[in-house]
This record gives structure tokens, C-alpha cells and sequence, in this order.
């Protein structure tokens, strides 16, 4: 063969082989990159083995927290009961901070509460007794009844029409209740017996919360 061509075919082998090794070298290069930062696929979602005796013990865990909350709230109305009265199955607490009607009844209703709603006579008069002796003998507490929603409609502080009333009549000219759309909040009066009437809510009384005993 001519040297001349002997010489050409060997510069195309080398070009091939610089061709080849170019290629390798990217091939290398993309394998590298997809090693450092693999495509992100989404986990597959494993089906949960549920095992019973796991199951068991979170039930027996609920259950244990429940009766903590329950217990819980039993101690905090026996305080209530110790520090107050117990009237027909029901816990009461005496106020004697001066408050605002919507105060006084969003502060028992914090405390797990309401404001003094009375469903008797009986109750009204133990309720009375109880003032006189934790407050005053000269005071009134807000009742938790109201007429705000629908004037001379009076309701409990539910929302539901109350069954028993107590309001003062004695005097023909200032029956009770009396002060029209002004005045939409009870109060009953230890000076009057135990009497209700209504005044404005914006005025500053004494409380009594009510406790439902768990």
C-alpha cells in the first residue's frame, strides 16, 4: 500500500477513536448527572398493616384520656360545689365583682357555666338564701334571662323560653318588668325577696354562675 494511503486511514482511525472517546465521555458525564439528581418518583403508597394489639392499646389509651377529662371536670365542679351551693342537683357560685350583663355571663360560660337561671319557686328561694348569705343582704344578681331577641319574650341564655318567672308585681305602678326596650336583662332581688325585674344590661351587678353536675 502507498504510504501516502497508509497514512490517511490511520488519521481516520484516530478521528474515529477521538469520535468514540468524546462519545464515552458524554455518555459518562450524563450517567454521572443522573446519579447526583435521580428523577423524583412518588413514593408508593404502602398499604398499612394494622395490627390489633396496637389497635387495642390506642383504644384502651383513648379511653383512659376520656376518663382523665371526666375526672377533670367532676374535681373542678366539686370545687365549685365547696366553694358555693348545691341546689336541686345543680352547683352555684357566688360573683360579688360587679360586671356588665354580656361579662358576667361570657365569664361563667368560661368556667364551664351559666348565669343563675332559676326553674322554681323552691329553687328561686334557695337561690335568694344564698345571696343573702355570700353577697348581701341589699343586692340583685343577673338572672340568666333575657329578652334581647324578642322584647317581652323572655329566654334563658340557650335561647329557649323559660317555664318560670318571679317578677315583682307588688307595686301596681312599677310591675315588672317594666323598662320596655331599655332594660333587656333579669335581676333578682335579694331586698325583695327574691323578686325579679328587668334593668339595663349595661349596668354593673353581682353574678351567680350555675353549674350542671356531671
Amino acid at each position: 500500500m502507498h504510504p501516502h494511503w497508509s497514512s490517511v486511514i490511520l488519521k481516520v482511525h484516530i478521528m474515529e477513536f477521538k469520535g468514540v472517546c468524546a462519545l464515552l465521555g458524554v455518555l459518562v458525564l450524563v450517567n454521572y448527572s443522573f446519579q447526583q439528581n435521580p428523577l423524583k418518583k412518588k413514593p408508593l403508597k404502602k398499604e398499612a398493616t394494622k395490627d390489633p394489639a396496637i389497635e387495642e392499646l390506642q383504644k384502651q389509651i383513648e379511653a383512659i384520656v376520656q376518663e382523665l377529662n371526666l375526672l377533670k371536670e367532676q374535681q373542678a365542679l366539686q370545687t365549685v360545689c365547696l366553694k358555693g351551693t348545691k341546689i336541686h342537683g345543680k352547683c352555684y357560685l357566688a360573683d360579688p365583682l360587679r360586671k356588665r350583663y354580656h361579662t358576667a355571663s361570657e365569664d361563667c360560660n368560661a368556667m364551664g357555666g351559666v348565669l343563675g337561671t332559676p326553674t322554681s319557686s323552691d329553687v328561686n328561694d334557695q337561690l335568694r338564701d344564698y345571696i343573702r348569705q355570700s353577697i348581701g343582704p341589699d343586692e340583685q344578681i343577673w338572672l340568666g334571662v333575657n329578652d334581647m331577641v324578642t322584647e317581652g319574650t323572655w329566654m334563658d341564655t340557650s335561647g329557649f323560653s323559660i317555664s318560670y318567672q318571679n317578677w315583682d308585681t307588688s307595686n301596681y305602678q312599677s310591675r315588672q318588668p317594666d323598662g320596655g326596650m331599655s332594660h333587656n336583662c333579669a335581676v333578682l332581688s335579694v331586698a325583695s325577696n327574691g323578686k325579679w325585674s328587668d334593668e339595663n344590661c349595661r349596668d354593673e351587678k353581682p353574678s351567680v354562675c350555675q353549674f350542671n353536675i356531671v
